[in-house]
């Protein structure tokens, strides 16, 4: 399977037509977040994305209030909102975790998700907006800034991607958490094979 996955367009209407040239023959395409700035033109954007015509995975980032984004996601027939959800598609199974970024440890990311246990051992992506700790996409010149809850949770349950935005100097970077390849696409968008 062939999918497109970016993050971080904020409102730019030619970044998600280039987007969308990349996305032909693929077979699915993942947003981490932050489509919009302060959900500005949100449902704009959004129609600009279905018409991908494949389906869209889609979380929200720190420019987006979850509710307004997955009601906004809800009028369109290949955006699935996915936060807090997991969605299975082509036998790999996407889980996604919105909004943040801002945080080093995050007990309502942990809580939320126990009820994806069962995900151990099985092919899954995980898409989140913040980047897990110490990694290539969470560095800057002051050291580390990413979400450690997210590190714990890639080392415990091993998804095959895990696929995060938020720090735009780490776009493009990628990086690995045990075997998981840790990807921040950036606006540009990167196509991975799975």
């Amino acid at each position: 399977m062939k999918v497109l996955i970016f993050t971080d367009t904020h409102g730019s209407e030619r970044a998600l037509r280039e987007l969308k040239q990349k996305a032909k023959g693929v077979d699915a395409v993942i947003c981490a977040g932050d489509i919009s700035i302060f959900e500005e033109g949100m449902t704009r954007l959004l129609s600009q994305l279905n018409k991908f015509k494949v389906p869209v995975f889609m979380i929200h980032g720190n420019h987006e209030d979850k509710g307004d984004l997955e009601r906004a996601c809800s009028r369109f027939k290949n955006i699935k909102f996915i936060h807090n959800k997991s969605i299975s598609f082509d036998d790999i199974i996407f889980l996604g975790y919105g909004g943040g970024g801002f945080v080093k440890k995050d007990p309502v990311f942990e809580k939320a998700m126990n009820k994806f246990k069962n995900l151990k051992g099985k092919r899954f992506v995980l898409i989140t907006h913040a980047p897990p700790y110490d990694t290539k996409l969470d560095e800057l010149m002051e050291g580390h800034c990413g979400n450690i809850s997210i590190r714990r949770f890639i080392e415990q349950f091993k998804p095959e991607v895990a696929v995060s935005g938020h720090i735009h100097e780490n776009d493009g970077k990628t990086d690995y958490i045990g075997k998981t390849k840790v990807i921040n696409p950036g606006y540009k968008g990167k196509i991975i094979s799975l």
